[in-house]
């Protein structure tokens, strides 16, 4: 992803660039970082200042303005981040995430995904209106009206969990596909334990 910005018109961008300024020159106060995603994933942002324009696309490297509004690349770091921004970034809603749970030809949850049920709920905990969609899936074994109900019930059975978690049942979606969007390709009856999963995506 690469953004363009002009040093002149400060706005805060979405998630992986944070500006900030001073309301009215002189002396010009400008600041443009870029912040690296969780998974470490960088974008790109091109910050321009009257002819002058530079490329940031590296974590936490930043442009600013000096004493006299001339444009300057220079790293920041994470401390600085908090310093400039902490107000904006505690402000900021928690990311979206995407969940996958593994489940037993019984239809139980393997021992894996126990331990990610506890990390759901600890993202969940953080996000007082959280927005659930729950989707189920199944391995090819089997005919597709079987599977259509299994992997409902897999969604249902998660469902219902977040629900005795305490999320409001009505921000809780949930859907079945069956064996149609296979994680793994295989020919039809085949057991293959990474299809028969639910995937929670949570924001």
């Amino acid at each position: 992803m690469k953004l363009s910005v002009d040093v002149r018109l400060i706005a805060l961008l979405p998630t992986l660039v944070l500006a900030a300024g001073c309301a009215s020159p002189p002396p010009r106060n400008d600041m443009v970082v870029v912040l690296p995603e969780r998974d470490g994933k960088v974008g790109a942002v091109v910050v321009r200042e009257g002819s002058r324009e530079t490329v940031l696309n590296t974590a936490y490297a930043s442009a600013r303005t000096g004493e006299k509004g001339e444009l300057q690349a220079a790293p920041s770091n994470d401390r600085e981040v908090r310093q400039v921004f902490g107000a904006a970034l505690s402000a900021q809603p928690a990311r979206p995430i995407s969940l996958t749970l593994y489940f037993t030809e019984g239809s139980m949850l393997s021992a894996e995904s126990k331990a990610i049920v506890d990390r759901m709920f600890a993202e969940i905990a953080q996000r007082p209106a959280a927005e659930i969609v729950v989707i189920g899936h199944t391995d090819t074994v089997g005919a597709y009206d079987y599977n259509d109900k299994l992997s409902l019930e897999r969604a249902g059975k998660m469902r219902e969990m977040l629900i005795g978690f305490g999320v409001p049942a009505q921000n809780i979606s949930a859907a079945g596909r069956g064996k149609r969007e296979l994680l793994v390709p295989t020919a039809d009856n085949v057991t293959e334990p990474r299809n028969r999963r639910v995937e929670i995506s949570v924001r």
